[in-house]
């Protein structure tokens, strides 16, 4: 008889397979005492190269198959196995314990973890997973245990684990890895964001599914719904394989609107655009028929390197983009380090709350000469089609102010030297901060453009961690509270005859799609793969009706209730 288990629906489509049971090997570590110290530290330096070596091939390939913005994520890894604080710690208690290096290593790592996942901050909790990742690859070549390699997987399964690490989805083969499920994870962790890109199905959260699946068993991924069933039945196999058809059929439909334009069943036209992280998406922007990019993350330019990007660097990136573009908008955000993003050689004091403090335009506007270099790399990729600059994390108007006279001085210097700048170049804020939301009048005045950024935005307004689990419930998209502030902007920008853009996850959100078209938001920006589903729901809606259920969901108390009536009306 069959089981089910429901979890977080992370990568939509449907799998049918055989479980393979993702099991990690035995690292259970012994303590040894009065050792022999030097040959100790012979073994675990060449456990530390050998490890090198994996995550070097690991990166090059992800960087191959997935592009740069997820090869960064082995680039923390190899800062991990070159840490001293780290590495020479485990050196050091072996030398002085004369204790083996497994147990110094295993000891030290617990440490280490235990630490900053203990801290109220996103991206030490990252450096946790780091350390452990690596940690156990590092202890696995001393223990002399095989690591089990998904990327040897020759015949059609789906993975049923704990959780996938970064260098695990890195190596999954989607032509024979059919979906994964997991005990643990969310919407938003590396390996859900990473199964999106591959298109693999994925469901994760389950609490429990490697307790209830059996090697080989038979099981099926929905992850559309967040669905896994253990043990199918022959009719739930045959009403699935039918579900999986239609998925593709319906991926096919899909694929016929990539050149159409963006347009309500009623002929109001919208932008439909991408975001990217790097040169190397561009490929997911054109395949996929967005109609610009809506969001260009500079900082994977200067991530995963030992010093700054140059100028030339930054112009050739910025320059690539904008050409491949062919005269549709790319609208690029400044630098946006801090919070969740450091830089190691900026060599920035550390923050009780980074989110909250010295990031973004705050460290920009202090640290003139990096913003300067990056400004005139803009403005000279700007003659080359349509660029457009975004500041981040704008608070105040002064911000805006001192960070245009900057640019402003910038462009004047490059017309002095006889460079193309475009003269027409429109620049633009995020809108990620409440007070900013509620400041739009008067911001619409100066800007050309809004981009909301709605992850930041709702974690600001709801005081919630978007990452703690504890509160994810406050992470909520559909509030009322929420979608005054993005009626605020949109109205404040119409107003003064300007254009409001969004880049969060809620921009390709298929419930909060009609919401948004209702309110008269101009360009949704979002991941490519979700360009065409959001085409094909647009065709769909009215703009009126949209606009009639958005009226009337500002009117409700909870963002249940808003749910509750757009899946009514509209899914």
């Amino acid at each position: 008889m069959s089981s089910q288990l429901t979890g977080i629906a992370a990568s939509a489509g449907i799998a049918i397979g055989k479980a393979f049971r993702y099991e990690e090997p035995d690292l259970t570590v012994e303590k040894k005492t009065d050792v022999d110290a030097g040959k100790e530290i012979k073994n675990f330096d060449a456990a530390l190269e050998k490890s090198r070596a994996e995550l070097e091939d690991i990166k090059e390939k992800t960087r191959r198959d997935m592009g740069d913005e997820h090869a960064e994520i082995f680039s923390a890894h190899l800062l991990v196995l070159s840490d001293p604080e780290f590495v020479d710690a485990v050196r050091q208690k072996v030398q002085d314990d004369k204790v083996n290096a497994s147990f110094a290593l295993n000891e030290l790592a617990d440490q280490f973890i235990m630490m900053f996942e203990s801290m109220d901050n996103e991206y030490m909790k990252e450096r946790a997973a780091d350390i452990r990742d690596v940690s156990k690859r590092v202890l696995a070549h001393l223990l002399g245990k095989p690591i089990v390699s998904l990327a040897e997987i020759k015949e059609e399964v789906i993975v049923v684990g704990e959780d996938l690490t970064p260098s695990d989805t890195a190596q999954l083969n989607k032509e024979f890895v059919k979906g994964f499920v997991t005990n643990i994870g969310g919407r938003t962790s590396h390996s859900a964001i990473m199964a999106r890109s591959l298109e693999i199905p994925a469901v994760v959260g389950t609490k429990s599914v490697t307790n209830d699946t059996e090697q080989h068993e038979m099981i099926i991924v929905d992850g559309i719904s967040g669905t896994v069933i253990i043990g199918p039945s022959e009719d739930e196999l045959a009403a699935y394989r039918r579900k999986y058809d239609e998925f593709e059929k319906q991926k096919q439909e899909w694929a016929k609107l990539k050149n159409e334009p963006s347009v309500s069943k009623d002929g109001v036209h919208v932008e439909l655009a991408a975001n990217i992280g790097t040169p190397d998406d561009l490929e997911g922007v054109h395949n996929n028929g967005a109609e610009g990019i809506g969001l260009y993350r500079t900082e994977f330019l200067y991530m995963g390197r030992e010093e700054l990007p140059t100028e030339e660097e930054q112009f050739t990136a910025y320059k690539k983009v904008v050409e491949s573009l062919d005269g549709r908008p790319v609208v690029i955000r400044t630098l946006d380090i801090g919070g969740d993003k450091e830089l190691p050689y900026l060599d920035l004091p550390e923050e009780m709350n980074p989110f909250l403090g010295f990031r973004a335009i705050r460290l920009c506007l202090e640290m003139d000469d990096m913003f300067r270099t990056q400004l005139r790399a803009l403005l000279r990729a700007s003659a080359y089609g349509n660029l457009k600059i975004m500041f981040p994390m704008i608070a105040t108007l002064q911000e805006f102010r001192e960070a245009k006279a900057i640019l402003e001085e910038e462009k004047q210097k490059l017309q002095k030297e006889g460079t193309d700048v475009n003269d027409k170049l429109e620049l633009g804020i995020m809108v990620e901060i409440p007070s900013t939301a509620v400041m739009a009048p008067q911001f619409a005045k100066e800007v050309d453009f809004f981009s909301i950024g709605t992850n930041d935005l709702i974690q600001y307004t709801m005081a919630a961690d978007r990452m703690n689990e504890r509160v994810s419930y406050l992470y909520q998209p559909y509030s009322p509270a929420i979608l005054s502030l993005v009626k605020m902007v949109i109205d404040a920008s119409h107003k003064e005859g300007k254009w409001t853009g969004m880049c969060g996850e809620m921009a390709g959100d298929s419930t909060a799609i009609p919401l948004l078209l209702g309110l008269g938001l101009d360009e949704f920006s979002m991941s490519a793969t979700s360009v065409l589903p959001a085409r094909s729901q647009l065709l769909q809606l009215s703009k009126e009706e949209a606009a009639k259920a958005a009226e009337e969901a500002l009117t409700y108390s909870t963002a249940e209730e808003v749910q509750e009536m757009v899946e009514k009306r509209f899914l």
